[in-house]
């Protein structure tokens, strides 16, 4: 058999006397509701740190997952960068050498163009021709035989 306070407060009540051990009693049962609702204030807030600690645990998860995504599109990001900057250069490139051949073709048509205009008077419309006779080249590139005269043409004449 336990014996404890409560019997203990009890049998001193009844010893001291019926009403002396009731002011006893109740005085214990005060200081016990107290310490129990103590206890159990305790409890509860040692219950809501635990909340809080799982809430900030949760956040701090989605802060890092977030952060991890982040890093995730920033090396994206440079990675995008790094490729356009390359296209860039490869166009830029691509360009300077277009525009450089086009110069050069400009150049040797032009150097064509003359050298055709200082040939003109050595060509003639018939094959194995020993007496040239003038032709004109058109701009598609066909040969127009001009008929050859012997008659001297007078220069007020000429078209």
């Amino acid at each position: 058999m336990e014996i404890t306070v409560d019997t203990i407060i009890s049998l001193a009540g009844l010893l001291l006397g019926g009403g002396g051990g009731a002011f006893f009693t109740w005085r214990y049962m005060r200081q016990k509701a107290r310490a129990e609702a103590r206890e159990a204030e305790e409890e509860a807030n040692a219950a809501r740190v635990d909340v809080i600690q799982k809430v900030q645990d949760t956040y701090q998860q989605i802060i890092n997952d977030t952060m991890a995504d982040r890093d995730h599109y920033k090396q994206e990001r440079d990675e995008l960068r790094n490729e356009v900057d390359k296209l860039t250069r490869m166009f830029n490139k691509f360009r300077a050498d277009n525009d450089r051949d086009k110069l050069e073709m400009k150049r040797d048509i032009a150097r064509n163009g003359r050298m055709v205009e200082c040939m003109r008077p050595f060509m003639c419309g018939r094959e194995n021709c020993l007496i040239r006779v003038p032709v004109t080249i058109s701009d598609k590139g066909e040969v127009e035989r001009a008929e050859k005269t012997n008659e001297i043409v007078p220069i007020d004449n000429i078209n």
